[in-house]
C-alpha cells in the first residue's frame, strides 16, 4: 500500500511576505494588514506552485518584476465565492422584519451596504427581492443600494452581471425568466436590475470602513482578518449605522470583545443585529 505524503510548503520568511504585501500595496493599494497570516501565506503558495517557482524568495523576485504576476496574486487573495440569494432564509428575515420595521423608523431614503460584493449577486439579490416585494418604495427611490469590494477587476464583473448557472441555482424560474435573458451558456441581469446597484472599490483596513447607510451585509468576509482587525471593522460599522441600523454577518461569524456591546441581537440564527 502507497501511502501519499503531504505537500509541506516552504515557510514564507517574514521578509520576502513583507515584500510581497509592498508590492501589492503599490500596485493596488490593497493591504495585508489585518488579515490572517495563515490564510494569506496558503493562497501565495498557490500561486509560487503555479509558477513553478523554487522558492518563496524566488517567487518574490518574479513577482516584483511581472505586473501579470501581480494581478494574478491579488484574483488568488480577494477571491471570494458567492451566489444569488445565498442562504434565502437570511433574506426572507429582511423582507419580512427588518426592511420593514427600517422603512418604519428610518425611512425613506434608506441606504443599503454588500460589504465584500464579488461578483454583485448579493447586492443585486437585494435588489431583485426589492423590485419584487416593494416596488412602489423603489419607483420612488426610496432605497439605494451599493456593493463594495476591495479588487477593481472584480467590480468590473460584477457591473457586467453576466453569471453562470451555478451561481443562480437559488433564483426561482420565475425570477430567472423576468429579470435574466440567456447569453449563450450564461445569463445576464436585467438593466432595470443592474440600475438599482451602484458599486465601489472599499477596503476593509481603510480607516473609514463604510459610508454612514442603515443595513450592511458584510458575510463570511471577516472570517479571512485577525480578531483584532475584525474588532475594529465592527466598530466602524456601528458608527456608520448609527443608532437602529442593522448589520448581517455570516453564518459561521459572530460578535465578540468590546463591539459586542454596541449591538443588540434581532436574529441568531441568521446573524442579524442592530446598533444600540
Amino acid at each position: 500500500m502507497i501511502t501519499e505524503v503531504p505537500r509541506c510548503d516552504p515557510e514564507i520568511p517574514p521578509h520576502i511576505f513583507e515584500a510581497i504585501g509592498r508590492v501589492l500595496k503599490a500596485r493596488s493599494g490593497f493591504s495585508l494588514e489585518g488579515y490572517k497570516d495563515k490564510c494569506v501565506k496558503r493562497r501565495i503558495h498557490i500561486r509560487i506552485r503555479a509558477t513553478r517557482s523554487p522558492t518563496p524568495e524566488a517567487y518574490s523576485s518574479y513577482l516584483i518584476e511581472n505586473a501579470t504576476e501581480q494581478e494574478h496574486l491579488l484574483r488568488v487573495l480577494t477571491i471570494h465565492v458567492s451566489h444569488f440569494f445565498r442562504n434565502p432564509s437570511t433574506f426572507e428575515k429582511l423582507s419580512r422584519q427588518i426592511l420593514p420595521e427600517l422603512l418604519s423608523e428610518r425611512g425613506p431614503d434608506l441606504r443599503l451596504m454588500s460589504i465584500g460584493c464579488a461578483g454583485g449577486e448579493e447586492p443585486y439579490s437585494l435588489a431583485l427581492m426589492l423590485r419584487e416585494q416593494y416596488p412602489m418604495a423603489v419607483a420612488a427611490g426610496l432605497f439605494s443600494i451599493t456593493g463594495t469590494d476591495v479588487d477593481l477587476q472584480t467590480l468590473d464583473g460584477a457591473r457586467s452581471a453576466l453569471y453562470h448557472p451555478d451561481r443562480l441555482a437559488e433564483v426561482a424560474p420565475g425570477l430567472l425568466a423576468r429579470w435574466f435573458t440567456p447569453e449563450g451558456e450564461r445569463f445576464r441581469l436585467n438593466e432595470e436590475i443592474r440600475s438599482l446597484v451602484s458599486f465601489a472599490r472599499a477596503d476593509l483596513n481603510d480607516a473609514k470602513v463604510c459610508e454612514e447607510c442603515d443595513l450592511i451585509l458584510c458575510r463570511n468576509v471577516l472570517i479571512y482578518f485577525e480578531k483584532g482587525r475584525q474588532e475594529v471593522i465592527l466598530n466602524g460599522f456601528a458608527d456608520a449605522l448609527g443608532k437602529g441600523g442593522v448589520l448581517v454577518l455570516g453564518k459561521s461569524e459572530t460578535l465578540f470583545g468590546a463591539a459586542r456591546k454596541r449591538f443588540r441581537t434581532v436574529c441568531p440564527v441568521e446573524r442579524i443585529y442592530r446598533v444600540i
